[in-house]
């Protein structure tokens, strides 16, 4: 490298990345809260499609070794007396689940006589009405309704404590400019894995919940990685831009974000297409968790931090410096 005219040696450009990801900033920005009040208008609006986890009921998983159309089930099933009973496809080996409405007893006691009598009634029924389609019983759940709110409420507290002790520990890990940032991205992540579902009406069941809580921590997880280069980062370029540092920062981890991120997409596809039943709905789940939660902690988790940033001294020195 020559001299300049003074006789020293100018400064190398330090490189801010082969990336400039803040250049589509604001569009994605837009997207990301379109979305998420889309997710959220629907969920709260349409609700969600819960299994007997949440709902109550009864559900019977069949396996015919011969060819059966889920209509013969379903006439099967209007033949003994369950008009409003679900039948759903499942795989592509003539598998069928049944799912009944819960039925109330005048007591605990009551309730459970006629569940067991459901339950023997669909069995036994199912054993002589295909009996040449050799039916085979693959699993019998049942849960009463107040199992069933108790689970539901127990969920949405273990999602709500989750993000809480997230809070405290982004805050004691880094400082509060990164708190609020992490936290909305594994908000943003959450509520629209959960309004892909309300809106696509797939059943919301105790998998799908744990997939979620899975995600919260696979996109926290990101998320730190990407808030450390940061930290470290700022002390290395003192001289640079707190959004240049950002940049920078991402462009540091890129290739550890997107390895991991393949590599779990790999074991979850796996999941997906050769197992079955609630393995598939909970590697579906996580699947599109790991999709959302790499995008969130790029374009979600680090602009808010950057926007956090303003309202510190030091980005208060950094605007009021800045060329008009």
């Amino acid at each position: 490298m020559g001299k300049d005219k003074h006789g020293k040696r100018p400064a190398r450009q330090q490189d801010p990345g082969k990336f400039d990801f803040f250049k589509l900033g604001t569009p994605f920005a837009i997207l990301s809260v379109v979305v998420s009040l889309v997710a959220l208008a629907d969920i709260f609006r349409e609700g969600f499609d819960y299994g007997i986890d949440f709902a109550g009921g009864t559900e019977v998983q069949v396996q015919f070794k011969d060819e059966v159309t889920s209509g013969k089930v379903r006439d099967f099933t209007k033949t003994i007396g369950f008009e409003n009973a679900s039948v759903q496809a499942i795989g592509e080996e003539n598998e069928f689940l049944i799912r009944m409405d819960m039925i109330q007893g005048k007591d605990d006691k009551e309730t459970q006589e006629k569940v067991n009598a459901v339950i023997q009634k669909i069995t036994s029924g199912l054993a002589s009405s295909f009996e040449n389609q050799g039916a085979a019983i693959r699993r019998v759940d049942s849960v009463g309704p107040q199992i069933g709110e108790e689970l539901k409420r127990n969920g949405v507290l273990a999602v709500f404590y989750s993000l809480l002790m997230i809070l405290i520990y982004i805050g004691l890990r880094f400082d509060y400019k990164y708190a609020p940032g992490a936290v909305f991205c594994l908000f943003h992540d959450s509520v629209i894995v959960m309004g892909i579902f309300a809106i696509f009406d797939f059943e919301g069941n105790v998998q799908t919940l744990a997939a979620v809580l899975t995600i919260i921590g696979y996109s926290l997880n990101d998320t730190i990685v990407t808030f450390d280069r940061i930290r470290e980062n700022v002390k290395v370029y003192r001289d640079q831009g707190f959004k240049w540092i950002c940049n920078r920062s991402i462009n540091d981890v890129l290739s550890r974000t997107l390895l991991t991120s393949i590599t779990t997409l790999i074991a979850v596809s796996a999941m997906y297409f050769i197992a079955g039943g609630v393995i598939k709905d909970f590697a579906f789940t996580l699947g599109l968790g790991v999709i959302i939660g790499t995008y969130s902690s790029i374009y979600v988790a680090t602009p808010l931090v950057i926007f956090a940033d303003r309202f510190t001294e030091s980005g208060k020195k950094e605007l009021e410096s800045a060329p008009a």
